[in-house]
């Protein structure tokens, strides 16, 4: 594969994950751990992304959020006011992160009176700006790939959580494999979030759909409402809805 193919890859992943492993793309594109450094390393270079420990980010997900840099923004806006659908007044949210779910607390209604519990820190900047909105940040350690809180404390807060509504964006989703991640804390802390809550929803870019990754969050049945920017009847979501999902 030329240099260009091994850059192109790599963004694409970067894009639809906002972070990738170098462990992954070893495997992934089946070459040296040293080429895919250098190939890294280059792309920094380049201005395209952000290199960590152990791999790389997305530009859009660093902490100097940029709207400029989010990858499908328009469909991720589409996603974001479908989804707000589903916040009532009164309502106790509880809200992860990520570039879509930035999305969506741009669109909440400005009279909205409810409370949002997130491990967000950049979500509850966000969430701050709304008069009649409480927002609670839950702390713990900070994930420098995933921009959360996350560990045992963070896991222990949620247990004592019962919120009306989870709302999640995903890395990948398939109507057999169901939710999936290939970060073992961001794992556990999403099986958290979901078992505290009465309702879910995913917002997923359509992108994401039909695709598995190596540590299971939880069944697809286990997910009340996916939300993606296609129209509910799309072919594209015609095996999600015969697992009786809701799709907006």
């Amino acid at each position: 594969m030329l240099k260009k193919e091994r850059h192109d890859f790599i963004m694409r992943q970067i894009n639809l994950h906002n972070r990738v492993l170098t462990s992954d793309l070893v495997q992934l594109l089946n070459v040296s751990e040293d080429t895919i450094r250098r190939d890294l390393q280059e792309l920094v270079d380049e201005g395209h992304l952000f290199k960590v420990h152990g791999g790389a980010l997305s530009k859009s997900y660093h902490s100097s959020f940029d709207d400029s840099t989010v990858y499908a923004r328009d469909k991720k806006i589409v996603i974001a006011k479908k989804a707000t659908e589903l916040i009532k007044d009164g309502m106790v949210v509880l809200i992860g992160g990520g570039t879509t779910i930035l999305e969506f607390t741009k669109q909440l209604p400005q009279g909205l009176s409810a409370t949002f519990f997130t491990i967000s820190p950049l979500v509850a900047v966000e969430l701050a700006k709304y008069n009649n909105v409480e927002v609670v940040l839950i702390g713990g350690l900070f994930s420098k790939n995933s921009q959360v809180t996350y560990g045992g404390h963070v896991i222990s807060q949620l247990s004592e959580i019962k919120a009306d509504l989870c709302l999640m964006g995903t890395s990948a989703l398939h109507p057999e494999g169901g939710l999936t991640d290939t970060d073992w804390e961001i794992n556990q802390l999403k099986k958290a979030m979901l078992a505290c809550s009465k309702k879910s929803a995913v917002l997923c870019i359509s992108e994401k759909l039909n695709i598995t990754l190596r540590l299971k969050v939880c069944p697809i049945e286990s997910i009340s409402y996916l939300v993606t920017e296609l129209d509910k009847e799309h072919e594209s979501l015609s095996n999600y809805q015969k697992k009786d999902v809701n799709i907006l």
